[in-house]
């Protein structure tokens, strides 16, 4: 039963009432350290703009991916930076660099995040495909646990609750952003952040409009990798 009585606390829940599209949940985890001052951090921004245009340019997507963004930043902070929101609602936030790479905090936030949101799909009664989590970094983990976090992501993928891309730009240690992922991280080519998210627009887009239970397919990821 989807809860819309306007007086009581289920009012967060309205947009299920709305819409009760099957979702395809994404997170975004982004590595907004120091080293991302300047050029980097203005491609990153623009591409956030360039995913929100395209998922509101998508009937299917704008109405069935939700998003989630989590900002890795400072010596251990991650926090949401844009709560869960359908693609057609989602505004992209603009993104400050500064401090280390806490990504092992950034993680677990994303997994406890989307834990949380299943189980709010379920009490509304809305049918969701796997979560997707994209960890994008330019360097390596800095906080002292990310290892065990690590794990838990790798552990989590196997049993089949998320499927977690890692993506790293020209200077990033793709060995340590491997250990969070059972597939293979790919590395950004330069500075194509605005790439990379038109293609992850697209990807989205055909996983939610995919039959139950079919496999879990990518785009050819065209010319913003380097393989």
């Amino acid at each position: 039963m989807i809860a819309n009585d306007i007086d009581n606390e289920m009012i967060p829940y309205v947009e299920f009432a709305d819409n009760a599209n099957e979702r395809t949940p994404c997170v975004l985890v982004l590595d907004c350290s120091g080293s991302m001052r300047g050029e980097p951090i203005k491609q990153l921004n623009a591409g956030l703009k360039a995913l929100e245009q395209e998922l509101k340019d998508d009937i299917d997507a704008s109405s069935r991916v939700q998003l989630l963004i989590i900002k890795a930043f400072g010596k251990d902070e991650a926090v949401v930076s844009s709560d869960w929101v359908d693609a057609m609602n989602f505004e992209a936030p603009e993104m400050e660099a500064g401090g280390l790479t806490p990504l092992g905090k950034a993680m677990e936030l994303a997994l406890q995040k989307i834990e949380e949101q299943k189980c709010l799909y379920d009490s509304c009664g809305i049918t969701s495909k796997r979560p997707w989590i994209f960890l994008i970094s330019d360097g390596e983990p800095t906080d002292y646990d990310w290892e065990i976090v690590a794990k838990k992501c790798r552990e989590a993928q196997q049993n089949k609750k998320v499927v977690i891309h890692a993506v790293g730009t020209q200077e990033a240690n793709l060995d340590k952003l491997a250990k969070f992922s059972i597939n293979p991280p790919k590395r950004l080519s330069g500075l194509r952040f605005t790439e990379f998210f038109l293609w992850l627009s697209r990807s989205v887009s055909c996983v939610s409009r995919a039959a139950p239970n079919a496999p879990d397919l990518l785009e050819d990821t065209g010319e913003w990798d380097d393989e």
